[in-house]
């Protein structure tokens, strides 16, 4: 039987319901899961205690929603800054009640409100024909700007790439660029809303104007999508989640062929692979001019259910979804969702408290 969880720490007021195999499957994959929530605010680190129970920890980041890490660092954005966290143990520490990753802040970089989605990690100068060096750094989404970006060390960010419709960098969301689809150290793919050059012109494409664009060429590789995120190279695929259809899909570049592998019960954003798995973030749709009239309300009718707030475990050779966690209440959206390979108990330090005055480390 699912049994509810508390977070271990922050607010006591979210329940975590799992599926029975939940943490077996993180022990069996070797995993945890780190995700953000968009609405609420919140990094949550998810993973399993000794006695193989669910153990969640939280942080508050206000409008948290990009992530990324590789289980030493992670970087997540906010209302105005992008934070970046390092793992604070050696490998194979353990503290406390068996935590083995320990997330430290280590620098906030303050953007202002430019709405960054998703994050990568990559070659900042990839976009810059006249130089062959390598500059690695974050490279993200910045939605109200409608362009790829990095950090500035004097301006609020970096412009380094936009679609080829947008006429201009601008703060106007014109036509809600949202995901990133890295490949290695390079940016491959975006997700964009609608080809849309004027102010919050994206709204009136949601049902099928979603595109997902090559980078490199400018191109669209896929079109007629609904409210498309989470653009992701795995497998020698490409995979993105068709939101406002609940769908789980491939995409062939060469022919811009649209595959459906699983239907999700929710507004589907936010999407990580691990071995034969695909887990995808679910929220429940809000009541206004953003989710509404969408195909999802319709064919959740037809299945008889409501959307859900939580994870998907998809077996992507199947389709069939093996495992679930669900938010009960409280949490309504999530965001991004990442994979800590290796990592058994991960927790992150909050901005306030005994616990970020007295971690202090010394670089040796």
């Amino acid at each position: 039987m699912a049994k509810p969880v508390v977070p271990k720490s922050g607010p006591q007021t979210e329940v975590l319901l799992a599926s029975q195999g939940f943490t077996s499957w993180l022990a069996d994959n070797g995993c945890s899961v780190a995700l953000t929530t968009y609405q609420a605010g919140r990094l949550f680190l998810i993973g399993r205690k000794p006695n193989g129970s669910l153990r969640a920890n939280e942080r508050l980041i206000e409008q948290c929603q990009g992530l990324w890490t590789n289980g030493r660092t992670l970087w997540t954005s906010g209302l105005h800054t992008l934070w970046r966290f390092e793992n604070n143990l050696r490998p194979e520490q353990t503290i406390g009640d068996g935590v083995d990753c320990r997330f430290a802040p280590r620098e906030g970089r303050v953007t202002g409100q430019i709405d960054i989605h998703d994050i990568g990690l990559g070659d900042t100068n990839q976009f810059d024909e006249q130089t062959e060096q390598n500059a690695p750094g974050p490279i993200f989404v910045s939605t109200a700007y409608n362009c790829l970006a990095t950090l500035s060390e004097a301006a609020s960010f970096r412009p380094l790439w936009r679609p080829p419709f947008i006429s201009k960098v601008v703060g106007e969301d014109r036509c809600h660029l949202n995901g990133l689809a890295m490949d290695d150290d390079r940016a491959a793919y975006v997700s964009a809303v609608s080809r849309s050059d004027v102010a919050d012109g994206w709204r009136e494409r949601r049902q099928d104007g979603g595109v997902i664009l090559d980078v490199h060429s400018g191109e669209a590789v896929a079109t007629g999508l609904s409210m498309p995120h989470s653009p992701r190279l795995y497998d020698g695929k490409l995979w993105v989640l068709n939101s406002g259809r609940g769908e789980l899909c491939t995409i062939d570049p060469a022919n811009g062929e649209i595959t459906p592998i699983a239907f999700c019960p929710g507004f589907a954003r936010g999407l990580a692979f691990v071995n034969r798995f695909a887990i995808v973030g679910l929220s429940r749709p809000r009541r206004n001019q953003t989710f509404e009239g969408l195909e999802l309300q319709d064919l959740l009718q037809s299945k008889d259910t409501a959307a859900r707030c939580g994870l998907l475990v998809i077996d992507i050779d199947t389709g069939r979804t093996v495992e679930w966690l669900r938010f009960e209440h409280t949490i309504d959206e999530l965001y991004d969702i990442a994979v800590l390979q290796n990592v058994t108990q991960p927790e992150a330090i909050g901005f306030q408290g005994d616990a970020i005055k007295t971690t202090v480390q010394v670089e040796m």
